[in-house]
């Protein structure tokens, strides 16, 4: 016998010890936890701020500005003209890249989500509110656009509890096709070049109006398909 301490030999702890040593780790274990939130909340937080976010939030910068460089000197000075075609410009193509980019690399979120369609609106939505005020434009070409916009938007949200409408190629190219539509009208153009501009808004146009029917009649299906869906379902349960 050595006379060692029970600890010492490998026997069992005093209760003291074994409290505090138990005590201590769930403390750091509580510590690595708030550790943990925190560090979470602050990558959630930096998300907001990836390069597909940042686009947008240029697009929507860049509205007021166009808008002012459209009416600027009565908005009839070609050079005054030629700059706002060139934000209109970057904007079309911020919004060919943020939604690509969020998609590709995981940078989706929340705010880019609200945040991207209205930009794409708003930036559409000034410049042919500017083009028919200062009477370049037909405001019925502007109403049919807008209408159609508007009315699809809220037609996504009417049905997104049975479903979501994907973007369709039509679509696609009905964007194409506005934006350069819009973009020749906001330049000052003359002769051949003005007449052109007339038949690429009349394509436009068509595209805005076959796309809008065809996102109506797939909201139509999708409605009745989850209608039916949730039927089947319940028919299920009580059986």
């Amino acid at each position: 016998m050595t006379g060692a301490p029970a600890s010492a030999a490998g026997g069992p702890s005093p209760a003291g010890a074994t409290g505090t040593a138990g005590a201590s780790g769930t403390e750091t274990g509580a510590k690595s936890a708030r550790s943990g939130k925190i560090a979470a909340a602050a990558v959630d937080q930096a998300s907001l701020w990836n390069i597909a976010n940042l686009l947008t939030m240029l697009r929507l910068l860049l509205v007021p500005g166009f808008v002012a460089l459209m009416l600027a000197d009565g908005g009839y000075d070609p050079a005054w003209r030629s700059f706002a075609w060139a934000a209109f410009a970057v904007a079309m193509i911020t919004d060919l890249f943020d939604g690509h980019l969020a998609r590709t690399y995981n940078l989706v979120t929340d705010f880019g989500k609200i945040a991207d369609p209205i930009a794409d609106k708003a930036i559409m939505g000034a410049a042919l509110i500017c083009l028919s005020s200062l009477g370049d434009l037909p405001w019925w070409v502007t109403g049919v656009i807008l209408g159609r916009e508007l009315g699809i938007t809220l037609l996504r949200f009417v049905v997104i509890r049975y479903g979501v409408i994907p973007a369709s190629r039509g679509g696609k190219l009905k964007t194409l096709a506005q934006g350069i539509a819009v973009g020749m009208y906001i330049l000052a153009l003359t002769g051949w070049l003005a007449t052109a501009r007339f038949w690429v808004m009349a394509v436009a146009v068509a595209l805005t109006v076959v796309t809008g029917l065809d996102y109506v009649r797939q909201a139509i299906v999708l409605r009745r398909q989850g209608i039916a869906e949730r039927k089947a379902a319940l028919e299920e349960t009580e059986a």
